[in-house]
């Protein structure tokens, strides 16, 4: 008898490295230990078959289960809008950084559709929920360009929401563009509208890349936003 996905996944599962991965993911209490090659694998072999019927079957009762169907989504040879259809069903299920950023690595399809994506992901960076900002964030690695750059700082500029996971995306997704073009994300860090926490973080994230030399660490650093002292003003 064929084992059921979530009977697959359970013998797949170490107990160390769900240990692992709750640890990184806060407030999750449904991993169940699955290493990210064996999930590949998985969806490798899920998308040669019936992976429409898959998806419309799958459950979402383990974080490795909605995993999974980010992965047979990015791996699916369809038309980009039957693409699009399902990644716009899959995104509400998004409830933590590590979903959101191994769906956005996966979908292959966006290196040759880039300007329909583009405009797929604009209404998610607009968005008031946090792990859709997120989504919007994360997809934005995939256009790291001098043509798409000063488009993606513009974004960044407009975000407003105080997620956590919001922030965080900002930055690391910022250092990933300094890395790729220094001088256009230097000029866009020079002058943003970004706030202190998000601008502060990404200059962080710069400073422990290690494809930035030493020299440009300092002067990173140096640009790091402090903060005014509080002053006790009395009333004379």
């Amino acid at each position: 008898m064929e084992q059921t996905i979530r009977e697959q996944l359970e013998a797949l599962a170490e107990e160390k490295y769900r240990i692992f991965s709750s640890s990184l993911t806060p407030g999750k209490d449904n991993i169940l230990g699955v290493r990210i090659p064996l999930l590949k694998k998985m969806a490798a072999k899920l998308t040669k078959g019936d992976w429409r019927e898959y998806l419309a079957q799958a459950a979402d009762d383990s974080m490795e289960e909605v995993m999974l169907q980010g992965m047979v989504i990015g791996n699916c040879k369809a038309d980009i809008e039957e693409v699009l259809d399902y990644a716009c069903g899959f995104i509400p299920k998004i409830d933590c950084w590590s979903v959101c950023d191994c769906f956005c690595s996966g979908l292959k399809i966006v290196k040759s559709h880039k300007k329909r994506v583009w405009e797929f992901i604009g209404p998610y960076l607009k968005s008031d929920k946090e792990y859709e900002i997120r989504f919007g964030v994360v997809m934005l690695l995939h256009y790291i360009s001098e043509e798409y750059a000063p488009l993606a700082f513009a974004h960044f500029d407009r975000i407003e929401h105080e997620g956590y996971y919001v922030k965080m995306a900002v930055a690391w997704v910022l250092s990933m563009y300094y890395v790729k073009l220094p001088e256009l994300t230097l000029e866009y860090l020079r002058s943003n509208e970004l706030d202190d926490f998000t601008y502060n973080k990404a200059l962080q994230k710069i400073v422990e890349s290690l494809q930035v030399n030493q020299d440009i660490k300092t002067v990173i650093r140096s640009m790091k936003r402090k903060k005014p002292a509080n002053l006790d003003v009395k009333n004379s």
